[in-house]
């Protein structure tokens, strides 16, 4: 029963160290941190093997729970109702959590508000693109954060950040607000700026 438990502990903290590095910005929203927000984004390159390493031992802990018990001839009393934590429902609790830990990438942006903003702009000429090179998106949940952070500044028309790409096209007024202040939003974050340009 100690081994299942091992089984059990190791298979939920891989599960969180696959997605720690999409947690870490939401949790660094939510306490006003953003900072802190790129942190563990250097745990991204072995994601794959967390989450192999997640599957491998919830497929043992499981396996171990369900395979047919050798029966021994035996007077003693063995009707022992076993514990909540060892019994199937707990693993079955810790199987559903682990899961939505490893699918968290895929739905971080619902914790983000949306900051899309009406902009009046007098000048059109004053409209301007910029292409910022980043570093240290992971997921869709950094985007979201960079979005975010960038948004708050009086100005901007739309912000648009991708982590495959490594990048977030801003479009903004530059009467309101200009390239180096949307550099230092998506510092705030934790994420370094590597490039920035204007593009047509």
């Amino acid at each position: 029963m100690k081994s299942e438990n091992k089984l059990i502990s190791v298979g939920f903290l891989t599960a969180i160290s696959a997605s720690l590095c999409c947690i870490t910005p939401v949790l660094a929203l939510l306490a006003g941190t953003s900072g802190l927000a790129s942190t563990f984004s250097w745990l991204d390159p072995f994601r794959p093997y967390f989450i192999g390493l997640t599957i491998l031992v919830l497929g043992i802990a499981w396996y171990q729970k369900v395979k047919p018990k050798k029966e021994i001839d035996c007077n003693c009393e063995t009707d022992e109702k076993p514990r909540f934590i060892q019994s199937k429902t707990f693993l079955g609790i810790v199987t559903i959590f682990t899961g939505l830990m490893l699918a968290f990438p895929m739905y971080a942006q619902v914790f983000y508000p949306q900051t899309e903003k009406q902009i009046t702009t007098v000048d059109k000429s004053n409209i301007i693109t910029a292409e910022f090179k980043i570093n240290g998106m992971t997921c869709a949940g950094c985007e979201e954060h960079v979005n975010h952070e960038v948004n708050k500044l009086s100005g901007i028309i739309k912000s648009t950040a991708s982590y495959k790409n490594g990048n977030a096209i801003v479009k903004f007024d530059k009467s309101k607000t200009n390239v180096n202040e949307i550099e230092k939003a998506i510092s705030k974050t934790g994420y370094s700026v590597t490039d920035k340009k204007k593009i047509e």
